[in-house]
């Protein structure tokens, strides 16, 4: 059975609509900057000696830690890392 005009024509558009979506797929850095999954990530972090570790702080305190986060060289993780070794030191 022959398909209507209309139906051939909504057919070429899916076909052109799903080719430009796979040309399209490598652009705008999602090839370029490939992302590690959480498992490759914690291999790196266990390879270097990092530790997970998780607790509860006031809001306040997490605010004034993000604001000097954003300057400190190596971001949050580097600033707790002085932050909590100059109190134990101390």
């Amino acid at each position: 059975m022959a398909m209507k005009k209309t139906d051939l024509e909504k057919n070429k558009a899916l076909k052109l609509n799903n080719a430009m979506k796979l040309s399209t797929a490598d652009r705008f850095g999602k090839a370029a900057d490939p992302k590690l999954d959480r498992r490759e990530q914690r291999k790196l972090d266990q390879a270097q000696g990092l530790v997970a570790f998780a607790c509860k702080l006031n809001g306040e305190l997490v605010d004034e830690l993000k604001e000097r986060a954003a300057t400190h060289p190596e971001g949050m993780s580097g600033l707790l890392n002085e932050v909590i070794k100059r109190g134990l030191a101390g």
